[in-house]
């Protein structure tokens, strides 16, 4: 069985930036297999920001190799038109595995495992600055069980930066969570 939204819901979600009210930020985004129908094309969590520090900028230049001075060199950072050091597009992008673990995404109940299966779009936006702080929102887009007990869905996905008109990157993620 297969449900899907419209893909134009990523674009409308990027300008519902600081629009919660307190029963939203408290949703629960556990669900049951079933229900998976009722929470397609709808906001299904927003996490808590996270400060993107030089630390870790550092260190992700380290697992990766990529030491471009943008991003490790304070000082000629700061003579860019950034004006300071900036995280690797492809830290922010994989902040979206802990963002998700904070509140993000729907959750199956009874679920066994989840596993990253990919990305059918990326787009990064703005670059996030050493110090800003980001936070994730996740719509579901759809939800089909492959096979018996694997369900993969798919989310749309804004990294919004604290204070800032446009997010970090927009991203349609897919996982395969299986469940008991």
């Amino acid at each position: 069985m297969r449900y899907s939204a419209n893909p134009q819901l990523l674009l409308d979600s990027i300008d519902r930036r600081n629009c919660l009210s307190g029963m939203e930020q408290n949703m629960s985004n556990v669900v049951t297999p079933n229900q998976l129908p009722n929470y397609i094309g709808k906001e299904v969590g927003v996490t808590d920001w996270i400060e993107i520090d030089q630390q870790r900028i550092n260190q992700f230049a380290e697992a990766t190799g990529d030491h471009q001075y943008i991003h490790v060199d304070p000082q000629r950072a700061a003579q860019t038109p950034f004006g300071s050091t900036i995280a690797h597009g492809f830290l922010t992008l994989s902040m979206m595995s802990i963002l998700s673990a904070k509140n993000g995404g729907i959750k199956l109940d009874n679920a066994v495992m989840g596993i990253n299966y990919g990305l059918d779009k990326v787009r990064f936006i703005t670059p996030v600055k050493v110090g800003n702080r980001i936070r994730a929102r996740f719509q579901l887009v759809s939800a089909e069980e492959k096979k018996p007990k694997h369900y993969l869905m798919k989310h749309n996905v804004t990294i919004e930066i604290d204070g800032a008109d446009k997010p970090a990157l927009i991203a349609e993620w897919l996982g395969m969570t299986v469940v008991k």
